[in-house]
């Protein structure tokens, strides 16, 4: 077997084996049950609610839960906007770097705010490290703000008939506490052992072979880098991400941090069996999400191991695969697995240049991020998923003459008209951004170093990673102007609390309903049949929505330039 395809087999395995392990343990912190962790991080949370004044215990309903994670985000916003519009004066600045824009730091900080990190700046010269390392602490708390989410969700169909739907306070600061940060500071470590800069000195000063002098930039990056893939942020510390060297500077750390982004999202599938004690209906959710993402992975690395057709007829060697945009230290098969794990999981960070990706790869990584929900964020993954669910088991039931329920209750035309407006908000954000600013040239097509069809693909993977809340791009695109900035941070602000508010509202919707026991006519959703018609329900969507755009966009170019 070839050593790049086992290589990517082992980092799915031990994802899938830590994921188990991480799941249950994830289901007793949510659960509230004892774990060997809680001599030291007991006295580390009652210290944090002691001086923040939280009640721990006080029980909210669906909508204090919601007011309270707004709030709390409209605060992280303030500060990071103000940070970022006055770096100069500010401390941790060695290098002198300016001021951002205001339309700069009002995409920067909404990014960073909503896990999705789209940069239209570059780290070495567009922040400072204080700016960084509050970056850093914006991905430490919105991915805990997703997983405290799904721990809303999962409270709501724990207990037969309540309203009580836990504390997003508590669920947040455990997040924190007992699961992002002691993971971070072991992969953190890894990562610096491995060369990854830790420091706070300014920029490096070295002699090339040349006789060139060369400054390197530097920083806090290990840290950075440990939460932007554990949280499944994205955002580098570095302009070119983790195809980096200092970011990512060899195949262990490439196996670390792929590792690292995908562990959270598998863990909370099996959370989500454990904590509710339906692990059947988890390995259900599961075995639907990795046949969808190995039916895009699949393809992406026989395209890319296959090599690039046009540059093969002109007498190169095809076999270490399309290397256009890729790093020799990780190969082909590596690079476009992790291209379509970091669009699947939105987490966004990339080893190699998508935009140098076959055409065909370039699609799979569009649709992983379309449709959103194949294992998915921290948290978010699961009740994009959860969505899908309630289409499917309302569908179903309408076939076979039975009431739509869900785990005991029942799905009623509320419910179904918030799933509806999740659903099509997604599809709807893409393309009215994408054909706004093909409409409108000064804004769209004149920022583009490609004409054609791969033009207008740059265009619609800007706006699929906004509001995807991935952050991954296909460069080239000429994106820190005032409509990109704008534009895309309002579709970020939309595509991340909408998707949050209507499964959480559907949740403590059904939450507050008379529980219905299982019978022999109940609709069971924890079956191969079922996961099926998710899968149906959620490519149907998908292909309806945005078969069209990828047909002017990497399908046109594919036939275009390898039909000859």
């Amino acid at each position: 077997m070839n050593t790049e395809i086992l290589g990517i087999i082992v980092m799915f395995a031990i994802t899938l084996v830590m994921g188990i392990f991480l799941g249950r343990y994830i289901a007793d912190v949510y659960g509230y049950k004892k774990t060997f962790l809680d001599r030291i991080f007991h006295p580390v949370e009652n210290l944090i609610y002691k001086i923040s004044g939280i009640n721990p215990e006080k029980q909210m309903t669906w909508k204090q839960n919601m007011f309270a994670l707004l709030t709390i985000n409209v605060v992280w916003f303030v500060i990071g906007f103000f940070i970022l519009l006055n770096q100069v004066w500010l401390p941790l600045n060695p290098d002198g770097n300016p001021n951002m824009s205001p339309d700069l730091a009002f995409n920067t900080a909404i990014s960073f705010l909503v896990n999705c990190n789209l940069q239209h700046y570059s780290g070495e010269t567009g922040v400072s490290y204080l700016s960084q390392m509050y970056l850093m602490f914006l991905q430490f708390v919105t991915a805990a703000t997703g997983m405290a989410a799904m721990a809303v969700l999962l409270k709501a169909f724990k207990d037969k008939t309540t309203t009580e739907l836990g504390n997003f306070y508590d669920f947040f600061i455990k997040s924190m506490t007992r699961i992002l940060v002691p993971i971070s500071i072991a992969v953190a470590f890894v990562l610096s052992a491995n060369g990854s800069p830790m420091t706070f000195e300014g920029k490096d000063h070295i002699t090339s072979l040349e006789g060139q002098n060369i400054e390197v930039s530097r920083g806090p990056a290990a840290a950075f880098i440990a939460i932007k893939h554990l949280g499944t942020n994205g955002g580098g510390f570095f302009g070119a991400n983790s195809a980096h060297p200092l970011e990512n500077p060899n195949y262990l750390t490439n196996m670390t941090e792929m590792i690292t982004q995908m562990i959270i999202p598998f863990a909370l599938v099996f959370a989500l069996g454990f904590y509710l004690k339906k692990r059947k209906l988890s390995w259900v959710i599961f075995t639907v999400m990795t046949v969808g993402f190995l039916a895009l992975t699949v393809p992406n690395v026989i395209n890319e191991t296959q090599g690039n057709p046009l540059i093969t007829r002109m007498g190169t060697d095809p076999h270490i695969g399309a290397m256009e945009g890729k790093e020799i230290r990780f190969g082909s098969a590596a690079s476009a697995y992790w291209s379509i794990a970091t669009t699947v999981i939105s987490t966004g960070s990339v080893n190699a240049m998508h935009d140098s990706t076959m055409p065909l790869s370039g699609m799979n990584q569009l649709l992983a991020m379309m449709i959103n929900c194949f294992y998915g964020g921290c948290g978010v993954g699961i009740m994009n998923y959860f969505i899908f669910i309630i289409l499917a088991v309302f569908i179903s039931g309408l076939m076979v003459g039975r009431t739509p329920e869900f785990l005991g209750k029942k799905i009623e035309a509320k419910e179904m008209k918030i799933a509806m407006i999740v659903a099509l908000f997604h599809p709807f954000l893409i393309l009215a951004g994408t054909a706004l600013t093909a409409y409108l040239p000064e804004f769209g097509t004149k920022t583009l170093n490609n004409p054609g069809f791969h033009g207008f693909s740059k265009m619609l993977y800007e706006f699929t990673s906004s509001s995807a809340n991935n952050g991954s791009g296909f460069e080239g695109l000429g994106d820190n102007t005032p409509w990109w900035n704008i534009s895309t941070g309002i579709v970020l602000l939309l595509s991340r609390f909408i998707p949050i508010i209507g499964p959480i509202a559907i949740a403590g919707l059904l939450a507050s309903k008379k529980y219905i026991p299982e019978s022999a006519g109940t609709l069971k959703t924890d079956t191969a049949t079922f996961g099926f018609m998710t899968l149906a329900v959620i490519l149907l969507i998908a292909a309806l929505s945005f078969f069209p755009a990828l047909t002017l966009g990497p399908i046109a170019e594919q036939l275009q330039d390898f039909s000859k």
